[in-house]
């Protein structure tokens, strides 16, 4: 009878563990394998694709609603008369889109700053006034100093660590292909994808790219744009330069979550 216990024991606890490993199919963590995210990508007229994006993220828009919403997306757009204070300075506030506008995301950059812009960064380098292109009219945005940006997701309104399901932009004049890139970071830092940002098609010159994952794991991005810096003298490559410059307009992200 002894025997017949202990083996019924290892038995139910086999089971036991089992069953909670099936509770937690939904889990994510580094050490399981990766999850392949869906990819939507166009370059030319960009609407259908966004539109699409939008709806995998799903509605509503939350805008900036403050806290935790329990479906949706976020969308930076950098046209809200809140930003207006910053426009065509270097000085945009890193922390605008989880402050002043309460949407959870909080940017970094290896450069001195950021420009929201509503004269094409003309006031950078006047050829530029010809190079870019909007897709929600009038503002566009680039790091200042560099031509690498962060995005860090936050519960809105806080400065509580979250992460989304999925990261989209917008982005004006890519001309060379696999330098406008996209990468995804869990919370412990792993690098989850990599994507890669259409060449531009048409003379509007944008292009969209975003990924979305089944799970909300994605705590931070890297956006690259292009392979060099808006500068005074610095011009792109489609202008007699040497390198591609690239700045961005919308942001579509899934409503940021509590890391579990």
């Amino acid at each position: 009878m002894r025997v017949t216990n202990a083996f019924s024991r290892i038995v139910a606890l086999a089971i036991a563990f089992v069953a909670i490993a099936a509770c937690n199919d939904d889990v994510y963590s580094p050490g399981t394998p990766p999850l392949q995210p869906t990819i939507v990508s166009a370059t030319g007229d960009i609407r259908a694709k966004v539109v699409e994006y939008r709806a995998l993220l799903g509605d509503p828009a939350n805008g900036g609603t403050a806290g935790e919403q329990p479906a949706g997306r976020r969308e930076i757009a950098w046209d809200g008369a809140g930003a207006n204070p910053f426009n065509n300075r270097n000085d945009f506030p890193a922390a605008f889109f989880n402050t002043n506008v309460k949407a959870g995301a909080v940017f970094t950059t290896p450069g001195t700053g950021f420009r929201n812009d509503s004269l094409k960064f003309s006031e950078v380098n006047a050829a530029y006034a010809a190079e870019f292109s909007t897709f929600s009219p009038t503002k566009i945005f680039s790091p200042i100093g560099s031509n690498v940006m962060d995005v860090d997701f936050q519960i809105a309104g806080q400065p509580t660590p979250a992460q989304v399901t999925g990261f989209g932009a917008v982005f004006s004049d890519v001309d060379i292909a696999g330098a406008t890139t996209i990468e995804y970071f869990d919370g412990n830092g792993q690098s989850l994808a990599r994507i890669i940002a259409p060449m531009r098609s048409d003379a509007a010159g944008l292009s969209f790219v975003g990924a979305m994952f089944p799970q909300a794991v994605v705590a931070r991005v890297r956006i690259t744009l292009g392979t060099g810096m808006l500068g005074a003298a610095t011009n792109d490559v489609s202008a007699g330069g040497t390198v591609d410059l690239v700045v961005a307009d919308d942001f579509i992200y899934g409503e940021p979550r509590r890391i579990q």
